[in-house]
């Protein structure tokens, strides 16, 4: 009975090795940075610290853009930071203290307001093919879920959601491209609890998505400091985590997983 109970856990530990995804070059796990609302302080702080250690983030943008921010934003598309959608009024439950209540709209409404902020990016970078991240991490509007409809009209490849530190992904088997956790930070972390983040998803092997606002400034901030640790951290372990952009990290997930199927 030992035997047969020691066999079959061996077939699991094994089932669970080849359901892993080998990522690029050997790394052990993938990081994703996004960030929020098309914040001033994500201009002023996170790009130019991200910039200065070669690493990439994904900048989740709404209609809040104007003639002297979009070429700053157009630069950091050229630079290989990715662009993606938030809609264009952000709007959430009236609860939530935003202008524009969620309740009020419909499904239509909701994804014809993503479309045309699609086609706003594209007059800003010229790409196709937008990610997307649920304004306030609310997947409902006008008390209706609206991931099915957005997944019908196909408007969007992949979106993200909230969570907290627990939100490591490793069932890429199970993970629903338009649900996609995250690590919504509340503001105020440490350095210290930004790594130890790192450092869980690159003890699963797996990919780990952090969800930022305000860095240095504006509103749920995590200090320049902290964020500049973070990205030492990871610049220091580059050989080890994949750094890359939202829509990158899973294009290659999703064709990885497709491939094992």
């Amino acid at each position: 009975m030992k035997k047969l109970t020691l066999f079959l856990l061996l077939l699991n530990f094994a089932a669970q090795a080849q359901d892993k995804i080998t990522w690029p070059d050997h790394k052990k796990a993938v990081i994703v940075l996004t960030y929020d609302d098309a914040l001033h302080s994500q201009l002023n702080v996170a790009i130019p610290q991200l910039d200065s250690a070669h690493l990439k983030g994904t900048f989740f943008l709404t209609g809040e853009l104007n003639s002297q921010t979009i070429p700053q934003w157009q630069k950091a598309s050229k630079n290989g930071h990715e662009l993606a959608n938030h809609t264009v009024f952000h709007p959430c439950l009236s609860t939530d203290d935003n202008p524009m209540a969620s309740e009020h709209y419909t499904a239509y409404r909701i994804l014809h307001e993503i479309e045309v902020m699609n086609n706003f990016l594209f007059a800003v970078d010229g790409k196709k093919g937008r990610t997307y991240a649920y304004p306030c991490t609310e997947t409902h509007v006008g008390g209706k879920d609206y991931v099915d409809s957005l997944r019908k009209y196909g408007i969007i490849k992949y979106a993200r959601i909230g969570g907290d530190a627990n939100a490591v992904i490793t069932d890429f088997k199970k993970l629903d491209p338009l649900l996609v956790p995250s690590y919504g930070l509340e503001g105020k972390n440490s350095g210290t609890q930004l790594i130890d983040f790192v450092k869980k998803v690159e003890a699963s092997g797996g990919m780990g998505i952090f969800m930022f606002h305000g860095v240095g400034g504006d509103y749920i901030t995590v200090s320049a400091q902290a964020h500049r640790e973070l990205l030492a951290y990871l610049k220091e372990n580059k050989k080890d985590i994949w750094i890359t952009t939202f829509q990158q990290a899973m294009d290659y997930a999703m064709k990885a997983n497709n491939e094992k199927k």
